[in-house]
Formats: C-alpha cells, structure tokens, sequence
C-alpha cells in the first residue's frame, strides 16, 4: 500500500519550564497578557509533522512518500530520513527560504505554548500530487496533515479529483482555518484524525454536528489523550481503544504523530480499524516516555512485548506476523 504523508517540515526547539503555566495568568488581565518564562533547557530536534508521521511508519518497516517543503538547510535531515525508511524524493526544496521552525515551551503539567515560523513550508502550495503518483506507481491513500493551509486546499481538491483516498488532518492549522476551510478539507475524507478538543472546533467551525460530519467523512478517529482513542463510523459500533501503560511521561510533543505513523501503517498491514489503533497507541507511547519527536528506538521484540502485555496474545499474534515481514 502507498502512503503519502503531506505536512510540516520542520526543526523543533523544544523548552520547558519547571512550573505550570496556569499559575501565571491572571484572570481579568488575558486580554493583555505579557509573558516570560525562564526555562530549564532547550534541546533542538527534528520535526514537522510529515517527518514524524513518516519516521514513525519507517521504524515499523513501511516505505512512506514524504511530501513536503525545505530550506536548503534541508541535507542533513534528510540524510536521517532515508536511513530510517522514509522516501524524500518529492520533498520541494526551496531556494530562498530556511526550513520551518516550532518553537514550543511545555510546563510541568505537561501543557505545551508553541509558535510555528512556516519559512520554505509555504512553499508546498507547489506540489502537484500527480507527480508523486506517477513517479511510485500510484497512491492508494495521502493523509493531509497539518501544512501551508493552501497547500492543503490544493492537495484536498487534487485528491478528490484524482480519486486518490484521503485523511484530513489539520491538526495544529485549525486555528487558522475558517469554517469554509474546514468544510473543503473535511467533504469525502476517507479518515478525519483530531483530538478531542480539535473535534469541538472541527464541529463550531464547521457549523456541522457530529453527526452531519461523520456523513460526510468514512470514519473519525478522535485521539483521547492518556484515555486512548475513538473511533466511529455511520452504522458500525464505535471502538474504544486505550492505551498500553507508560514507563514515564517524559514529553507529549509528536506523540499525536506517531499515533498516526502507527495507525497508517496498521492500514498498510491490512489489519483492522481495531488493531490499527492498537499499532498506533503502542508507538504514541513509546514517544512520550522520549525526549523529541524521533529520538526513540523500535526494538521489534520490546515493542511486541509490551504490546502483548497491553492488548493480548490475539492481537499481537496478528500484528507480530507483519512486523516480521517488514
């Protein structure tokens, strides 16, 4: 099965502070906040959310396309993609502009302050997906993950037009989607991927119940935090996945990521929409108990361990089968 993973590309220079962040807004001074957090450390690493989707697929053995924008800064971490299985040759590389940048500071209670410089990332309005297409053989599924939000336009409308299966997936850009947007993106999704609270502003945005949405939308796949996952479809029973339990929670940053690396990749197998989340929950967790969005390492029986401890002897005969052959 051929994956494209559109979305960010970029460098993550991830800080935290050794407080809470809710213990320095004061109430009726929001309108005219004014902060500075000194923080304990910085550490800067690779990031964007395509790279982290496809690092994610490569470590459990898939081939994911890789389609986005770079600075010419861009060699050395594409050098560390290929060697973890990823395919960065539709990666656009711009001549004028640096990579993109996040900047995110997290707090003791885990709640995280970001800004995202997008740099050679808009950019990617550019590509045309038919040229990805063409040069694997044909796509058989392009999630649409958080990117320059034209380029999402253009590569939602490419795939319904082209018949090319699509996940929606705005992720950190629904806060500068308007309700138009959001309809556009969402119409014909086979997958709709967010978290809870993105999914009550996918619905207030939007103007479309969760009803209405999951008519127009094949299945939506809720994240839910240390809870798990749902997922519902029209007409089928809703699934309810948790979580294996943690070793430590040492930082949430691209943990939404690697749920999808896993779960994509669970699709890729041909397993269910089950075991496909159980794929994505065993690997989301292996991210938070790591400091960065990359720097952890599938070690094939560790990780078929643990997910046996979490999900069973069933499931994880069915998914040892594929982690073999990959």
């Amino acid at each position: 099965m051929r994956i494209a993973v559109t979305g960010s590309i970029a460098t993550d220079h991830l800080m935290t502070f050794p407080g809470r962040f809710a213990d320095q807004f004061v109430a009726d001074q929001l309108h005219t906040v004014s902060l500075s957090f000194l923080v304990d450390n910085l550490d800067v690493r690779r990031g964007g959310v395509g790279p982290n989707i496809c690092f994610g697929m490569g470590q459990l053995g898939s081939r994911p396309i890789l389609v986005g924008a770079a600075g010419s800064d861009f060699d050395e971490y594409r050098a560390w993609l290929d060697r973890h299985g990823v395919d960065t040759e539709s990666v656009r590389i711009s001549e004028v502009l640096h990579t993109a940048r996040f900047v995110c500071t997290t707090d003791a209670d885990h709640n995280q302050i970001g800004s995202f410089y997008t740099g050679a990332m808009s950019e990617a309005r550019q590509i045309e997906l038919k040229a990805v297409a063409d040069r694997v053989g044909g796509l058989d599924l392009v999630l649409i993950g958080a990117d320059d939000p034209e380029a999402m336009l253009r590569h939602t409308e490419e795939c319904r037009t082209r018949g090319i299966p699509f996940a929606a997936d705005f992720s950190q850009q629904i806060a500068r989607m308007d309700g138009e947007n959001i309809r556009t993106l969402m119409e014909g999704a086979t997958y709709l991927f967010s978290n809870e609270y993105e999914k009550g502003l996918i619905e207030s945005k939007s103007g479309w119940t969760d009803e209405e949405i999951l008519a127009k939308v094949g299945t939506r796949v809720t994240t839910l935090g240390a809870q798990g996952v749902r997922i519902e479809r029209v007409g089928h029973e809703t699934i309810l996945v948790g979580c294996p339990e943690e070793n430590a929670k040492v930082d949430p940053t691209g943990v939404g990521d690697a749920f999808r690396a896993g779960f994509l990749t669970g699709l890729g197998w041909g397993v269910g929409l089950e075991r496909a989340a159980q794929i994505g929950c065993m690997l989301a967790t292996l991210v938070i108990e790591t400091l960065g969005t990359q720097e952890y390492t599938l070690a094939r029986a560790h990780f078929m361990e643990r997910f046996t401890k979490a999900y069973g002897d069933e499931a994880a005969a069915e998914v040892r089968s594929h982690l073999a052959a990959a």
